[in-house]
């Protein structure tokens, strides 16, 4: 799925944003290499090899049981910068609880959310709540069929459009994101750029792929070259014996890359703050939750642990130490037990706060580290949400 990076600043948010630059798709591939700047090659072998080689290595997913539309398109959002595995069960639970472009426009925006959470970047959540609202605004009950005008609505880019359209409705448009890419650069013998030289080569790696796209099968085929990337063509260790394209490779192998960039270490500190209440004749736990400011560019709305004045907590005062990865950032978490009495004196003053009971903290859209930390303490339910 396509990389996209924004700025994240902090622990307890989640890396939001989509970002999607424009391209030009052309429907129609053309058996001639003739102004791409490569060499003349056999397409149709090359389209042959490839649908061969996904017939019989695909992965079983279960957004590849479907031909509903709306059913591809939250798969596609749910699956941009996320590991295949964190989507499975909360493409079902989401699609259980919205199984139709209705009723996800139909739905308030804190309980999509709340399906979200735990996936992280969520303004994919949200964009995708407002296209069903446009689209459901509109009286449609059903999602564009063409690349073009799918690139109209919210959160919905270039490779997003193009998955749709082909997957879903059969247009042939080349999908191309960073496995895409880089089977294709490989193919070709193209290193990465940067600056300018990027641009160009991205623009390079479109018109590639609309040469090899199979006009016939163009969902299968822009799965099969997506799948042949997250497979075989790895961006290290490539699995080159395998690969049903290592004849015609140029690279045959890795390729030379711009070196990532590294990874920072950082402290943070939160409270968790836990109180007994007697409700409808029955004692139960309370946590004490804080909902990020809406003016907050990262994670507005959701709902994290209150953040400790001091990143250092005593060992005897110390409820556990969590590791959270953000991006470039590795942060060492500790969290604190703090008393109902304690909190105002010991957490730094954030957004609105509210005694959640336990059980009911599953369902609301919380961070990804908050999620985690209440899991870790045995405070929320089991079930899909965790």
């Amino acid at each position: 799925m396509p990389k996209d990076h924004v700025k994240q600043t902090d622990p307890m948010g989640q890396e939001p944003g989509v970002t999607k630059e424009r391209s030009s798709l052309v429907r129609k591939p053309v058996s001639s290499s003739k102004g791409s700047g490569t060499r003349a090659r056999d397409w149709r072998r090359l389209r042959r090899q490839i649908l061969d080689w996904y017939a019989r290595n695909r992965r079983d997913l279960p957004w590849r049981r479907t031909t509903d539309p709306y059913a591809i398109w939250v798969s596609e959002i749910m699956l941009q910068q996320t590991r295949v595995a964190a989507v499975m069960e909360r493409y079902r639970a989401f699609l259980s609880r919205f199984p139709t472009l209705v009723s996800l426009a139909a739905a308030p925006e804190e309980e999509v959310l709340a399906l979200w959470s735990g996936l992280g970047y969520y303004r994919r959540a949200r964009m995708l709540h407002r296209a069903a609202q446009t689209i459901a605004g509109e009286q449609k009950s059903s999602l564009p069929e063409s690349a073009e005008e799918l690139r109209k609505l919210p959160g919905i880019g270039a490779y997003t459009a193009a998955a749709i359209a082909s997957i879903a409705f059969g247009e042939a448009v080349a999908v191309v994101d960073g496995n895409v890419e880089r089977v294709v650069c490989r193919l070709e013998g193209w290193e990465f750029g940067n600056g300018a030289g990027k641009a160009e080569l991205k623009r390079r790696v479109q018109e590639l792929a609309t040469l090899l796209l199979d006009p016939d099968q163009p969902g299968d085929f822009n799965q099969a070259l997506m799948e042949l990337g997250a497979t075989v063509c790895l961006p290290r260790n490539p699995q080159c014996l395998v690969c049903p394209l290592a004849e015609d490779c140029k690279t045959k192998g890795e390729h030379a890359t711009t070196p990532r960039a590294p990874m920072v270490s950082k402290d943070a500190a939160y409270a968790l703050a836990l109180r007994e209440r007697r409700r409808g004749g029955h004692t139960g736990s309370e946590v004490l939750l804080e909902q990020r400011p809406a003016a907050l560019t990262v994670m507005p709305g959701l709902w994290q642990l209150p953040e400790l004045k001091e990143t250092a907590v005593a060992e005897e005062e110390l409820r556990m130490t969590v590791r959270h990865a953000i991006m470039q950032v590795n942060y060492q978490v500790r969290i604190r037990t703090v008393g109902e009495g304690d909190v105002n004196e010991l957490t730094i003053a954030g957004g609105e706060r509210r005694w959640v009971p336990v059980g009911e903290a599953a369902g609301m859209a919380l961070t990804g580290l908050t999620r985690k930390v209440l899991k870790r303490a045995h405070l929320l339910e089991m079930g899909l949400l965790e």
